[in-house]
Formats: C-alpha cells, sequence, structure tokens
C-alpha cells in the first residue's frame, strides 16, 4: 500500500479485507484481502488501522459487560443486535463451544453463555490479541461498522438492517452504499468486492476507513471515553 493511508478492515471468509485510502482529500481505494492480520500490520508501517473486531479482553465480565458494548448498543436502536456480548479472555481462548460457554459463565456476574456468533469469531480474535501491545495502540483501533455509519449518518442508527435471517438484505446494503457515496466513494469503489470477501464486508471496511481517518486527525471518540485495561495492559474501547 503507497504513501501514507488509512485503513479499514474487516473480518471475511477468507481472512481480512482492507480498504486503504488517504488520509485526506478524494478518494482512490486500494482494496485487498489478506490471510493474516499481521500483514496489515507489516503493510502499511504507522498507519492508522480501524477493525472491527474485539481487542482488551477482561478476565471477568461484570453486570454492565465488557464495557463499551452496553455503549454502542443505546445509539443503535434496531441495529444494537450486531454488537456481540464479548467474554472473558480465558473463554475467548478455547476451542470447544460447550467449553467456551462454561468459562465465560464461570467469569461472569451474572454468569452469561457466549453466542454462537462471537464464538464464531473467536479465532480472529485470537489472532490480533496474539499481536495487540500497548505500543501498538497508536496505530490499531477497535471499530464497529454499525457505529461508524451511525457517526457517518448524523449520528443516527440506520433504519435497515444488512442481513435478514442471516442472508443479505438488498436494500440495506444500497443504504449504507449511498451513505458511503455521500462521504466521497465512487459506485466503482463499493461494486464488487474481491474474491473471498462478501458485499457487507467490503461496505463495512469502507465504513471503518472513514473512521480510521477521524483517528487520523485525532477526531475519534472513545466509547467509553476513559477506557479500562485488560490484563495485557490494553485498553477496552470502540472508536468512531
Amino acid at each position: 500500500m503507497s504513501g501514507t493511508r488509512v485503513v479499514g478492515i474487516d473480518g471475511c471468509p477468507a481472512g481480512w479485507i482492507a480498504v486503504s485510502i488517504s488520509p485526506e482529500g478524494p478518494i482512490e481505494p486500494e482494496i485487498r484481502i489478506v490471510s493474516r492480520f499481521a500483514e496489515l500490520i507489516e503493510a502499511v508501517e504507522n498507519a492508522i488501522l480501524a477493525v472491527d473486531m474485539p481487542i482488551g479482553l477482561p478476565d471477568f465480565i461484570g453486570p454492565e459487560g465488557r464495557g463499551p458494548e452496553r455503549l454502542v448498543r443505546q445509539r443503535l436502536g434496531e441495529r444494537q443486535s450486531s454488537v456481540f456480548s464479548v467474554p472473558c479472555r480465558s473463554a475467548v481462548m478455547t476451542e470447544d463451544y460447550r467449553e467456551a460457554c462454561a468459562v465465560a459463565a464461570a467469569a461472569s456476574d451474572p454468569p452469561r453463555m457466549v453466542s454462537k456468533q462471537c464464538f464464531h469469531i473467536f479465532p480472529k480474535m485470537r489472532e490480533i490479541d496474539a499481536l495487540m501491545t500497548p505500543a501498538l495502540e497508536a496505530r490499531v483501533y477497535e471499530v464497529h461498522p454499525e457505529l461508524a455509519f451511525w457517526r457517518l449518518n448524523g449520528e443516527a442508527a440506520m433504519s435497515l438492517p444488512k442481513k435478514v435471517k442471516s442472508r443479505p438484505n438488498p436494500a440495506g446494503l444500497d443504504q449504507r452504499r449511498e451513505l458511503l457515496l455521500r462521504h466521497g466513494y465512487e459506485a466503482r469503489h463499493l461494486a464488487n468486492p474481491p474474491r473471498g470477501a462478501a458485499a457487507d464486508d467490503l461496505l463495512d471496511a469502507a465504513a471503518n476507513a472513514l473512521i480510521a481517518r477521524r483517528l487520523f486527525r485525532g477526531e475519534g471518540e472513545s466509547f467509553p471515553a476513559e477506557p479500562a485495561r485488560d490484563s495485557k495492559g490494553l485498553r477496552i474501547a470502540i472508536w468512531a
């Protein structure tokens, strides 16, 4: 990826989809698929990376949950179900669903199981957790696409879902695509996701790239405003 860039990243079936844009000015994205998150850290040295994946994993989950999720859900209205409840680090490190639920329940009050949707992203959570250090926090930020669209939509949640019964919802995808066009993307940028990614993965990564621009300019907002830190010293926050 050439020059100074900011990058929006989303998980996808082939690994990670990255939309890289300049920090300011007209948008001419570079879109790529990588199999390992480390490739993005290495490929865009000193760039801001805004990734849709939980970073910062508590050892215990209290009544308020991990923290950021509750604050983000308050802003998303009918889209709040897209924000998964993240369990403790020890549960994320398990590879069996029933074991994950047992570990999560034992390390939460009140006891909470793990949703299947969250369990399915555990491998990517582990991948980032193995790489993250407090020093990398100057470059790598946790974001959430629906919070990104909320921000880009004048702090109003999107009225239509991206998926209905786990299937793409064309009207919801069109709504997000049109919003991204208003923020400087061109239709050709968003028309065809690369092989290994779905249409919603591309749109989410494109929205995350615009949040990366905000972070580059020092305009990003942290939820919560004063993040807690986990046992590795990593902040627990979602940015927009």
